[in-house]
């Protein structure tokens, strides 16, 4: 049963190396902000690029870090119920969700993403604005890849979840180290 534990802080370094690269893809979104604020306000120029790269940073921020959200306990739940259950109710709960609704609608957006992506990728979609980024497929790509790590943060939160079921006493010696 160690084992499970192990696997479990697989999965876990894998959710917080995706919630440190959304960390650093916020700093950039930040960088880019000042500066598209202060040239446009400073110095009177516009780039329609950087504002494009505005909501392409903020969506990979965002797609990147939902899955952190995941492993770090900071997903959608009613906490005024779930707070006052049981340890194993808790755990319960969280592997029925992840097992129920999780998993079936990440590799469902997943599935259908990608097809989104390839046929941008095929049609070399660009901004329509002049001045845009083109290969606007990247960022279309990361819709299915997000939902794929969506997914792989399920699967360590269903090993917490069965590790907090079948091994509390191992859990509280795993968190102590």
């Amino acid at each position: 049963m160690r084992s499970l534990i192990y696997i479990e802080r697989l999965f876990n370094r894998f959710g917080d190396i995706l919630g440190w690269l959304s960390s650093i893809l916020f700093i950039l979104l930040l960088c880019n902000v000042v500066y598209d604020v202060v040239m446009r306000y400073a110095f009177n120029d516009v780039s329609i690029a950087f504002q494009e790269m505005e909501w392409h940073l903020f969506s990979a921020v965002f797609l990147i870090g939902v899955p952190y959200a995941i492993k770090a306990g900071g997903h959608v739940r009613v906490d005024l119920f779930y707070e006052r259950l049981s340890n194993r109710a808790q755990a319960i709960i969280d592997l029925i969700g992840t097992i129920v609704f999780l998993f079936p609608f990440c590799l469902l957006v997943a599935w259908y993403g990608i097809d989104f992506a390839k046929e941008s990728y095929a049609l070399n979609e660009m901004s329509g604005d002049p001045g845009g980024l083109p290969y606007r497929w990247i960022i279309k790509g990361l819709i299915p890849l997000s939902f794929l790590f969506m997914a792989i943060s399920g699967i360590g939160l269903m090993l917490h979840s069965l590790n907090r079921i079948f091994n509390p006493h191992l859990m509280h010696q795993a968190a102590d180290k």
